[in-house]
């Protein structure tokens, strides 16, 4: 399910909406906090380089100032005023907002021209850590390996396969693709190089053969607005077999060799119709499978394991039900599979006679296992009942095994257990296999296995472990590594220390954090700087990942941390539910909790502490900024959502509908004032704020581009402090920025870069 304020790599059955950037007190506080602690020489040394930022802000253009116009609300006899509302414009043509954005970003680069060559260092620095000409963990599908492919310098990918000469084989752990002059040819489907340098931005969202890997269906998204053409093509000769299906979501799956089943958006961008297309047809003589005119709900697919099933599910934050489509008699359409019952949440995979259904209710809010019969729904075996301490995140099924992925204690875990042979009775599982990690705190999330094989894939990372590929061998229990990401530089994993620390909230619940640093550098005296970050919404777990370009902040001794708040779904479903609708207030005590608690065990002070957050996190930001503007250092905050009250009310702007039931509905007058008492926008007040970073991206369809501006306009309008505040917006980008692997790498480098020029970190020779 797509959501407004949507995240990264995410460990959620459902994906949501607004998702997951960073930054600075005025010139003449850091000099005086310099100067309180410095010996003579680097007195001087920091006064000199303070002048030399303050005469680069006096050659800067004036400080861009947005024109008023005022636009009057009332609801509930409470009257607020929006002068900066003209600033929306779904069109995104207006001249005056888009001169307004050119103006900011003009400002922008110019405070940041100083600071240009250290950037581009940073940037470097990070580039240099990456494998510029690398492969993916080939994946044994059929009767060929596919993977994807960097090429040096380029900054997308290559789409590639190669036969395996003998398919027949069983799947092992020990199976590798054979290269070099002897091996089968490697055979490029798709380079999105090619295809990407007729646009500013692009994105595909999904790859696909179809079962006789004869065809391939790719998803493409040429703007960052997340409205995709499908384009199906012949595998070896490469040429397009018919015309692009326009307006779809990149939910797509192959019904059979020459059917799609796919998704489509009603004019708010919510997926609400599925179809079925026949190869060969015009789109305007698709079939319409389900049409859902509820607009709470947004419909998403997905094929069975087995593929021989397609489940199109519909949902709202509370509810999801599901109906199956039988590949083998796509004809017969969508039948009921899990019956829309308010309050209950179902997801279903197929084995054999049986669909296996997570479910999840008021009752068993961390979700219970069941199996039914494919012939009779209704008749349900308990599989693993719930639990309290333990949440079903997801299962994956195979011809003889489950692994089920749970989390407990904000930690994740596979179990897995041997399943009777197809067709026998499954009245129950016996105790299962439990998978081992070695980091005290860690991610790691599912990947696409071969249902008929015996081997479960994962993806593993941890805060000082780079992304790794395993297969495990689930009948032995053999962990075999796939891949482990290079990272070059001389990175040396040992170097780092991992830690989880949890805190007291304002209400006495145990925040969970996950902790980095380099033991080599920081001083843990409360001097470091340190980076916190939180997420806190869409039950969205923000597990420990690593991040490469973060290194370029750990080796200059900044310390990081995630900030596990409630909203999120790290500790189980009642962890989410204690920070969404009217205990949403919970995700922003809980985070200035771990601020605070950082300080008194002296991890950072506040002349050090930078705190970021992207989309959902974003308002996590701008709430913040409000609450305890005087706790902080620097802030980032990338596209956020801040225009919360405004937004949530007008239910033609994207999404809207569908998160009532996450931000609640403030046409009811309990929600309204609730989300009035924390909406960035609407609490924005004269006083000192620290140095903030806010982006956009001007297609962006989850947080409209207007939100931040109007946000950063008022705050150059209310704030008392001279601190920086930059906004920086995309004019040809999305809700996740720039499309290219090394556009991003710029971005980590100008965000560093700001944050450093800020805590006066840059050197005077760069």
């Amino acid at each position: 399910m797509i959501t407004r304020r949507g995240l990264v790599s995410l460990s959620s059955p459902h994906s949501p909406r607004r998702l997951l950037l960073h930054f600075g007190a005025p010139l003449s506080c850091l000099l005086l906090l310099r100067f309180s602690s410095s010996s003579p020489s680097s007195v001087t040394a920091a006064a000199l380089k303070s002048s030399r930022i303050m005469a680069e802000s006096s050659r800067s253009p004036p400080t861009p100032v947005a024109k008023k116009v005022e636009h009057v609300m009332e609801l509930f006899g409470d009257v607020r005023v929006d002068n900066y509302y003209w600033l929306r414009d779904d069109s995104r043509c207006n001249p005056d907002m888009l001169s307004y954005l050119r103006q900011e970003n003009d400002y922008t680069d110019s405070i940041m021209s100083g600071t240009k060559k250290f950037e581009n260092q940073l940037f470097g620095e990070i580039r240099g850590r990456i494998k510029e000409d690398d492969i993916s963990a080939p994946l044994r599908k059929g009767p060929y390996y596919y993977y994807k492919k960097n090429l040096q310098g380029k900054e997308y990918v290559q789409h590639c396969r190669r036969l395996i000469i003998d398919n027949k084989a069983e799947v092992s752990v020990y199976d590798t693709m054979p290269t070099g002059p002897d091996a089968p040819p490697e055979h490029v489907i798709l380079d999105e190089n090619v295809k990407a340098q007729e646009y500013d931005y692009y994105r595909i969202g999904t790859f696909k053969a179809s079962p006789d890997h004869k065809l391939v269906a790719y998803a493409e998204d040429t703007k960052g607005d997340e409205i995709y053409a499908v384009n199906v093509i012949d595998s070896e000769s490469l040429k397009q077999v018919e015309q692009p299906l326009k307006g779809l979501t990149c939910d797509v799956e192959w019904a059979g060799n020459d059917a799609l089943v796919y998704v489509t958006m009603d004019e708010i961008l919510r997926p609400d119709k599925v179809w079925l297309h026949k190869l060969g047809t015009e789109q305007s003589s698709d079939v319409c499978l389900y049409h859902e005119k509820d607009d709470m709900f947004s419909l998403d697919l997905h094929a069975s394991e087995s593929h021989k099933y397609i489940f199109v599910a519909s949902e709202s934050k509370t509810t999801r039900f599901v109906f199956s489509l039988d590949v083998s008699k796509p004809q017969d359409g969508l039948k009921v599979l899990t019956p829309r019952e308010d309050g209950i949440d179902s997801s279903v995979s197929h084995r054999g006679n049986h669909f296996f259904v997570q479910r999840r209710s008021t009752e068993f809010y961390n979700s219970e296992l069941v199996a039914c019969s494919v012939d009779d729904t209704f008749k349900t075996t308990v599989l693993i009942p719930h639990r309290e301490s333990v949440k079903i995140q997801e299962i994956q099924l195979f011809r003889d095994h489950l692994a089920v992925f749970e989390r407990e204690q904000g930690l994740q875990k596979i179990t897995v257990h041997r399943l009777p042979a197809e067709g026998q009775p499954l009245n129950g599982l016996h105790s299962g296999r439990s998978v081992s990690f070695v980091d005290p705190v860690y991610s790691v999330d599912s990947t696409e296995s071969e249902f008929s094989s015996s081997v479960l894939r994962f993806c593993y990372s941890s805060l000082k472990t780079p992304p790794s590929v395993y297969d495990y061998d689930m009948d032995n229990g053999i962990s075999v590594a796939k891949k482990i990401d290079t990272v070059l530089g001389g990175f040396d994993a040992s170097n780092y220390v991992t830690e989880r620390k949890w805190v007291n909230a304002s209400d006495g619940t145990q925040i969970p954090m996950s902790i980095v640093y380099n033991k080599k550098l920081a001083k843990l005296d409360g001097s470091d700087p340190l980076l916190l970050y939180g997420y806190g919404s869409y039950e969205i777990s923000v597990d420990p990942y690593f991040k490469s370009s973060r290194l370029s902040l750990l080796d200059r001794g900044f310390i990081y941390v995630i900030a596990h708040v409630r909203g999120g779904g790290e500790m189980g479903r009642q962890w989410y539910e204690n920070g969404k609708l009217l205990k949403k207030k919970n995700t922003f005590t809980d985070f200035i909790a771990c601020a605070e608690s950082l300080i008194e065990l002296k991890y950072c002070s506040k002349e050090k502490l930078c705190m970021e957050g992207r989309s959902a996190g974003g308002l996590l930001m701008g709430a913040v900024l409000n609450m305890r503007p005087d706790l902080f250092k620097v802030a980032i905050a990338g596209v956020p959502f801040v225009d919360v009250l405004t937004t949530m009310l007008d239910p033609t702007i994207p999404l809207t509908t569908s998160e009532w039931e996450e931000w609640g509905d403030p046409r009811k007058e309990e929600f309204y004032f609730y989300m009035k008492s924390y909406s960035p926008v609407d609490n924005v007040a004269a006083q000192n704020y620290p140095n903030i970073l806010v982006t956009a991206g001007l297609n962006d369809p989850r947080v409209m581009y207007s939100e931040p501006a109007k946000f950063v306009a008022k705050l150059r309008e209310m704030k008392t402090d001279n601190n920086l505040l930059l906004f920086k917006c995309e004019l040809g980008a999305g809700h996740f920025s720039k499309s290219g692997r090394f556009e991003k790498l710029q971005e980590d480098a100008f965000t560093f870069a700001f944050m450093m020029k800020v805590l006066n970190m840059i050197p005077t020779s760069a």
